[in-house]
């Protein structure tokens, strides 16, 4: 398969990568890295990034940005960054990639743990990955030429212990290597329509 991954350098997209690259031809895009950039909150670099890459049989999305903040703090454009940065990307990847991906090709998004597990200050997270479950399940029954659209929502990941595990107390950290499994049981598996969770 040929496969874009965008994030792909983040830890979450490493694992995707890790997990996949040895059986496919993976196209690795992010702002400043990877084999291609692109602006996801730019419609037109998304567009340009298929453009440049060509037909492709799944795109992965492990990107995402969020505020985090207690909520009497948290104002109306902290959770609209998120909402924009993190859904609305990934929903723009989604339908601007409708005519590029082949048919029977999938879309694999990212969410999280915090909509189902949640922390203090985490309520911007939630909200978006909220977000992106309610879009997948309701677009996945909609799409043509069967087309398949998942999200991957992982617990906090192993190597991502040490920078942020104080945010998650008690929370038992993920193998990376879990979690790439989870991007090829969408990427090559028949599920649609899916949050696939690695807790």
């Amino acid at each position: 398969m040929k496969i874009i991954l965008i994030g792909a350098s983040g830890d979450v997209g490493k694992a995707a990568h890790a997990e996949l690259a040895a059986r496919h031809d993976v196209v690795s895009a992010g702002r400043s890295s990877g084999d291609i950039q692109v602006d996801l909150t730019s419609g037109d670099s998304i567009r340009a990034m298929y453009r440049q890459v060509g037909p492709v049989d799944a795109v992965i999305s492990a990107a995402g940005e969020v505020e985090f903040g207690r909520v009497n703090d948290m104002t109306t454009d902290m959770f609209r960054y998120g909402l924009e940065n993190k859904v609305l990307t990934q929903i723009s990847l989604v339908l601007s990639g409708l005519e590029t991906v082949r048919d029977g090709g999938s879309f694999t998004l990212t969410s999280g743990i915090l909509d189902r597990d949640p922390v203090r200050m985490g309520v911007g997270a939630a909200t978006a990955n909220g977000a992106l479950a309610g879009f997948v399940t309701s677009a996945a029954i909609d799409l043509p030429r069967n087309l398949r659209l998942n999200v991957v929502s992982p617990g906090l990941l192993d190597v991502s212990a040490g920078k942020y595990g104080a945010w998650f107390p008690g929370h038992d950290p993920v193998s990376s290597r879990r979690v790439g499994f989870a991007y090829a049981k969408c990427v090559e598996g028949a599920i649609t329509g899916k949050v696939v969770t690695v807790d």
